[in-house]
């Protein structure tokens, strides 16, 4: 199972390379809670869902997080790579089946954030774009997992159904076997009747024989009397 699983990984790895994971990262603005604040931007493809639970894994790496409707927190974030101070980060994610847009600010404090150009803003593009080629990664992984789960059942049914196909020729041995054995006990039985029927002729004549005899003794016993 192991060695199916990282066998599939590669070959994904060969198939999708590192250029798959190039994801473009921008700056701009959004509100959060009433408030606009300056930020970064990532958009990535794939199941929107599952993008924002990978995005508040990652988030706990910094901190304590903490969410209310698709906005999340970290007080303190440690951030070694971004400032060598905690910082607080925002962040808001918008989901759709097929994509995720994450956005993300940056507060190295009092209101001073990541901007491009700015401290941290290398770190930070950097550190979005980390995630987004391990988010997709993730995704081909989990596919890839997927299929070779439906492929294992498929594989299960069929041998199971050979199982039960070898039972059957077992069970049907067996009753040829069985078959067999009552024809020739049949046979047997035939050629025992006819032996009988010969045996029943034979008595039936000498039955008949002596009923003749029978017969002719009443009759000369009855002519003595009528003399």
């Amino acid at each position: 199972m192991k060695t199916v699983t990282q066998f599939i990984f590669a070959f994904y790895l060969f198939v999708f390379p590192c250029a798959t994971y190039a994801q473009t990262v921008y700056a701009g603005e959004s509100t959060i809670d009433k408030a606009k604040v300056s930020g970064l931007y990532l958009t990535i493809q794939g199941e929107g869902k599952q993008i924002e639970k990978d995005w508040e894994s990652q988030l706990q790496k910094y901190g304590r997080v903490s969410s209310s409707r698709g906005t999340y927190r970290v007080t303190n974030a440690s951030i070694p790579a971004i400032s060598p101070e905690p910082i607080n980060l925002a962040s808001t994610v918008k989901t759709s089946k097929t994509s995720a847009t994450i956005f993300v600010a940056y507060d190295l404090g009092s209101g001073n954030y990541v901007t491009t150009g700015g401290n941290g803003y290398s770190a930070a593009e950097g550190m979005l774009k980390d995630f987004a080629g391990n988010s997709l990664y993730s995704q081909e992984v989990r596919t890839a997992e997927s299929s070779f789960d439906d492929a294992q059942k498929s594989h299960q049914k069929i041998v199971r159904k050979g199982e039960q196909l070898q039972r059957s020729i077992e069970q049907n041995a067996k009753e040829k076997e069985r078959l067999l054995k009552r024809i020739d006990d049949n046979a047997k039985e035939l050629e025992q009747l006819q032996k009988d029927i010969e045996t029943n002729k034979t008595d039936q004549e000498n039955a008949q024989t002596e009923l003749d005899s029978r017969k002719s003794n009443v009759e000369a016993v009855k002519a003595k009397r009528n003399n």
